[in-house]
């Protein structure tokens, strides 16, 4: 092994020029590891072979973590392993998680403006309106190509899973929300919370009552037809009982047409008399 010793720094300052005992030059790269090996870093050595060995270098982890991605899905991507994905995607999920819950302390723009109240505490009306609970229910966020964070709530509703997005625009009053999709929207419509309304049936066009059926049947009236009313009314009148001999009046009043009570000894309903009719006496006598 021949031994070399650095001239200088090359004229592109991102190398070492060295030399060895017969003249030869060489040049290293001034890269991270031989600034470790000039302090004898043996540990940062290790953890860059590891870097030049995978397929992803620990930015380019970090950044696909930090725009969404889970642990198991750079490595898969990387072909690394998790557990040394994890090394470098922990920092960058507490930041994630940190704006998450900045997020949900924001508060939602709506068509009037910023709301007063914060996500969180207009979420969690919604769901108690709607019998969702927030117990089920994860927060997230990340970064998206704009740089903006965007905060992500997921619940589970029956057999499916539920998802809204916001973008988060942090400032000194706690920030503020966007939202980005119709779930998003719908969780903070002032209405989302409210029971709806009941809606009332229809209500069918009344029977015709027991009595008006009775005096109809005797009669043989259509109870719908006006010409057939007018008929009945135009029958002529029964002749007039003499004045000196009055009907005695009923110690007890007849039943109405219809009434539980009026019914003859075979347990029909009684037909009301002649005179009842023309002359419109009711169930009391009068």
């Amino acid at each position: 092994m021949r031994e070399i010793h650095v001239i200088g720094l090359a004229s592109d300052g991102k190398h070492i020029v060295c030399a060895d005992s017969s003249g030869e030059k060489f040049r290293l790269p001034a890269d991270e590891k031989l600034r470790a090996a000039a302090r004898g870093d043996a540990a940062r050595l290790g953890q860059i072979e590891i870097e030049m060995d995978s397929l992803m270098r620990p930015r380019e982890i970090q950044a696909r973590i930090r725009s969404g991605a889970s642990i198991e899905q750079v490595a898969k991507e990387s072909g690394m392993p998790a557990s040394k994905v994890e090394r470098y995607a922990h920092p960058v999920l507490l930041e994630r998680s940190r704006a998450a819950e900045l997020a949900q302390l924001g508060h939602p723009l709506r068509a009037d403006g910023p709301a007063v109240l914060t996500l969180v505490e207009i979420v969690g009306l919604a769901f108690r309106g709607r019998g969702h609970s927030m117990d089920q229910a994860e927060w997230d966020a990340w970064r998206d190509e704009d740089n903006h964070w965007i905060a992500q709530l997921t619940w589970p509703a029956g057999r499916t899973t539920n998802t809204a997005h916001w973008r988060f625009q942090p400032d000194a009053h706690g920030g503020s929300v966007t939202p980005l999709d119709d779930a998003a929207s719908e969780l903070i419509d002032p209405d989302f919370g409210r029971q709806l309304r009941g809606l009332a049936p229809v209500v069918a066009a009344e029977e015709e009552s027991p009595s008006q059926q009775t005096l109809d049947d005797y009669y043989g009236v259509d109870a719908d037809s006006d010409s057939d009313t007018e008929t009945t009314a135009e029958q002529p009148e029964p002749p007039e009982t003499p004045a000196a001999e009055p009907e005695p009046e009923p110690t007890q009043p007849k039943p109405a047409p219809g009434h539980a009570n009026a019914k003859d000894k075979r347990g029909k309903p009684a037909m009301p008399s002649w005179e009842d009719v023309l002359l419109g006496v009711r169930s009391n006598g009068r």
